[in-house]
């Protein structure tokens, strides 16, 4: 979950390079000039006090992870500890970011290095950027790339090399003799018991060992510096049926106490291109999206499939949900990078990728996301959620759909907790670990089931799926209930606007969850007493009296901190913003009135 995005900017409380202290490289060591955030000036301080051969990073998707390498590796090569940089990251689409983002520190990378050209690489390059599948092909020809110079290694998203026995090894053998290894990730555990090349493990009493992190800038910090965005996660439920191998008609509702197996079945129920769940599903995804650019009109959807049908499917579903062109990302091929970096660089709506790419795809402008896959480890939940987290200025939410199944939700309740990489003991897991731990390994067996009814020929026929908003997620709390697809009780959690601070989200997810309470209830007294009466009209998704309540909290805000009277202020937005007065202004007029504010409060 590399973060290569050119708009790394600092935000208030950062340090400057200059402001260095003096047991720092001098200021030629430092390589390009420009702003750190506070964490990454933390984190080079840190390693410069005893400059290891490893050092292991850990850093939340969106917080600036590749600026705090390359910052790094600049002051190495400028104090002359190393001449030659070599980068190992997860996709080839990733290959051309990484040197993208070098050159803009000063370090010249080959991305286009082939396994066939030797130690000629460029004497115009300081280094290389190389993939985990390149280097495991060849791993001698990389160790004597590596003992060619002085090298600093940097390990994007280390945990891949755990991803099979021989990776590991290859990574080692290559990289064994490196001068200096740097290791990334922001997701610090594995979903299997590989260990991690030049990763520390201590071990733990009951006879496991747990990575050790020589730093780390997770989630919850990062959201309180306004560096990632809050994520809302909406979470739909329905009634699923299905026909077994057997012959055998099931049915079940997701979200209700089922096996493993039939939750499984339902799941991918749900997810089948021919239901009804996962069209009304994208629809409203589309719905909250349409809201979400009458705030941040650039911003866009992905779609996470499990394989190339699905994600063929649901992008000519999308195509007609939304009468645009769908950007489908279906592998990690020069093809597939042009196209993310189309769609990067545009405005269009909607992108749909398989699973398998989801870690390459880096555009920060996404800002709603479908979960359409059965595929629920942590670290592969923890990778697509970090695809909508980045923040390109303070106040933007994220929103990711998710079925109501147990793995997800435990996952989407425990965003904010850290997790490390546990490796097993000699005695029984389920025995010896701990309650996070052995809720890690309860999602493991989830997912693993979930990929044997792909994996291992199961055949089934969906026969019918159907979707209902269930409730919100948002910072471990959740908010609302059952709520018909497009009713207004739906459209309440659908439609707040998408900048808001996170204390604004959780106020405005408890009036919803309070309206719909008390228009619960007032169904039942109309049901029960008074039959024939006309239910009269509820007030729309976002009202004109939340509005202008907004505009009067923030009014005040304002003028406290400018002296100038109440009603000065409203003339003076009038004159800026247009418009009638506050009692006769639409909702787009009180919201540009509200976003005028906002920048004008900020630091």
């Amino acid at each position: 979950m590399t973060e290569l995005a050119e708009d790394e900017r600092p935000i208030p409380g950062t340090f400057a390079a200059e402001h260095l202290p003096p047991a720092y490289p001098d200021r030629a060591a430092r390589g390009t000039a420009g702003s750190l955030r506070a964490w990454q000036e933390e984190a080079i301080r840190l390693y410069f006090e005893e400059e290891p051969r490893d050092f292991l990073a850990s850093a939340t998707p969106g917080a600036g992870k590749t600026t705090f390498a390359l910052r790094l590796a600049a002051m190495l090569r400028g104090s002359h500890t190393v001449t030659q940089i070599v980068v190992v990251a997860p996709t080839e689409h990733l290959k051309v970011q990484w040197a993208d983002a070098a050159a803009r520190a000063g370090i010249r990378l080959n991305p286009r290095y082939s396994n066939s050209d030797g130690l000629a690489y460029g004497s115009h390059y300081h280094g290389v950027v190389v993939t985990y599948a390149q280097v495991a092909m060849k791993p001698v020809q990389h160790r004597r790339l590596t003992e060619h110079a002085d090298t600093l290694v940097i390990l994007d998203e280390v945990h891949h090399g755990g991803d099979a026995l021989s990776w590991g090894d290859a990574i080692r053998e290559a990289y064994g003799s490196a001068k200096r290894r740097l290791s990334l990730t922001g997701t610090p555990f594995r979903s299997d018991e590989a260990p991690i090349p030049f990763v520390q493990y201590a071990p733990q009493g009951d006879g496991s060992r747990i990575s050790l992190t020589d730093y780390d800038y997770g989630y919850g910090r990062a959201l309180a510096d306004g560096i990632v965005r809050p994520v809302i996660f909406m979470v739909y439920a329905g009634k699923m049926r299905w026909q077994t191998s057997a012959g055998e008609e099931m049915e079940a509702r997701l979200g209700e106490g089922n096996t493993k197996d039939v939750t499984s079945q339902a799941w991918r129920t749900a997810l089948d291109p021919m239901g009804d769940w996962i069209a009304k599903v994208l629809r409203a995804a589309d719905r909250r999206l349409t809201e979400v650019r009458t705030h941040i009109p650039d911003a866009g959807g992905l779609v996470i499939a499990t394989d190339h049908a699905a994600a063929k499917a649901y992008a000519t579903m999308l195509a007609k949900i939304s009468g645009e062109e769908v950007a489908l990302i279906l592998s990690d091929d020069a093809g597939s990078s042009a196209r993310i970096d189309e769609f990067s660089r545009g405005d269009s709506r909607w992108m749909v990728a398989v699973r398998m790419v989801s870690e390459g795809v880096d555009v920060p402008r996404l800002a709603v996301g479908v979960y359409a896959t059965s595929f629920s480890t942590p670290l592969f939940f923890a990778q697509a959620i970090g695809r909508f987290v980045r923040s390109r200025r303070r106040g933007e939410v994220a929103s990711v759909f998710i079925p109501n199944v147990p793995p997800l939700m435990q996952l989407a309740a425990q965003l904010e907790k850290e997790r490390n990489h546990v490796l097993e003991g000699p005695k029984s897991a389920e025995e010896m670990w701990d309650a996070e731990a052995a809720l890690m390994q309860a999602a493991e067996r989830e997912d693993s089931a979930s990929s044997e009814l792909v994996d291992d020929g199961f055949k089934y026929e969906a026969l019918e799926s159907d979707a209902h908003f269930d409730r919100a997620v948002f910072d471990g709390a959740e908010f609302g209930g059952y709520a018909e697809v497009e009713s207004e009780e739906e459209l309440d959690f659908l439609g707040f606007p998408g900048i808001l601070e996170p204390q604004e989200v959780r106020a405005l997810l408890q009036q919803r969850q309070s309206r719909q309470a008390k228009r619960s209830a007032t169904k039942q007294g109309i049901l029960e007493h008074a039959p024939d009466r006309a239910e009269a009209p509820d007030a729309l998704h976002r009202t004109l009296g939340e509005q202008r309540k907004l505009l009067s909290k923030l009014v005040g805000m304002y003028a406290r901190v400018s002296g100038e009277p109440h009603k000065d202020i409203h003339n003076e937005l009038r004159r800026t913003c247009g418009g009638p007065a506050v009692a006769q202004a639409s909702v787009t007029q009180i919201q540009k009135r509200i976003d005028t504010l906002r920048n004008r409060l900020r630091p």
